[in-house]
């Protein structure tokens, strides 16, 4: 026979079952005691000198490695995006500027996979340069930097809607009160208005 206290405690484990360990993603480094803002010529110095040693990689012990109170992450980044020999200096030449459209056409704003075929540019160097420069540059040429299309300005957007317009319409009941306090005008035209009227109206 069943026990039915057995069945619910299953049941239970089920529906409730207990959170794992192996699913919690382990933070990159303890915050406590770790130092936080520029970076200093003497940390870039144990940085740059430890990889030259040891070589890139294993980022989450590399900081007590070198000497360093900083993060692996910010570690990381400090190498890829400043301290590395193949990082290019210096401004973004035209040609760099030339392919950094073409591909964003190709590729959106998916910036790793466009430093990627940039030799020297890291992605967030390109990211900067697209938000500060070279949007700002189609706009001026009439297009948009989203899609790389002609900027249309909606051109009925500003227009006022004729079936509704007041001014057409008070002029209507006016001309129709006219007309029907003189039964018999000099002459009608066939829009409703009197000789008088079309002469006020008509284009100079």
């Amino acid at each position: 026979m069943r026990n039915p206290s057995k069945s619910s405690s299953s049941a239970a484990a089920v529906t409730n079952p207990v959170p794992s360990s192996a699913n919690k993603t382990t933070p990159c480094c303890s915050k406590v005691g770790m130092k936080r803002g520029p970076w200093t010529p003497e940390e870039d110095e144990l940085l740059a000198t430890y990889i030259r040693r040891e070589g890139e990689g294993r980022w989450r012990t590399l900081p007590k490695s070198a000497g360093l109170l900083r993060c692996g992450k910010s570690c990381r980044l400090r190498w890829m995006n400043y301290l590395r020999p193949s990082v290019k200096r210096g401004h973004i030449a035209p040609d760099e500027e030339d392919l950094i459209l073409r591909l964003h056409r190709l590729l959106g704003n998916r910036w790793s996979l466009i430093a990627g075929r940039i030799p020297g540019r890291t992605d967030n160097e390109i990211k900067n340069y697209w938000n500060t420069h070279l949007s700002k540059k189609l706009i001026n040429q009439g297009i948009d930097p989203r899609t790389h299309k002609p900027l249309i300005p909606d051109s009925n957007k500003n227009l006022p809607s004729h079936d509704h317009d007041p001014n057409k319409a008070s002029s209507s009941k006016g001309n129709n009160r006219r007309a029907m306090s003189n039964p018999n005008p000099s002459y009608v035209s066939p829009s409703g208005l009197d000789e008088e009227d079309e002469e006020a109206v008509a284009p100079g």
